[in-house]
């Protein structure tokens, strides 16, 4: 996956990824949209936004968390 919205600058919000270098960190996004607001909700609140940007923003979340899923044991 292109995560050509993703930014990452050392000097700007610590280093967190970022979208599109706007000062909009990805966990923003992330925490919005678990909290219920809609694409809609958060792009009228954040203008500088764009649809894209939220899915990409998820996206890029969910890669960052992809580990190997190991099963311990068969369920009952």
């Amino acid at each position: 996956m292109n995560f050509d919205r993703i930014t990452v600058e050392p000097d700007k919000l610590e280093g967190k990824p970022a979208v599109r270098g706007l000062r909009i960190t990805v966990e923003t996004v992330v925490r919005l949209v678990a909290g219920g607001w809609t694409f809609d909700e958060i792009l009228l609140d954040y203008p500088d936004l764009e649809r894209e940007d939220i899915k990409q923003a998820l996206e890029y979340a969910a890669a960052s968390t992809n580990v190997h899923f190991y099963r311990l044991r068969e369920p009952a």
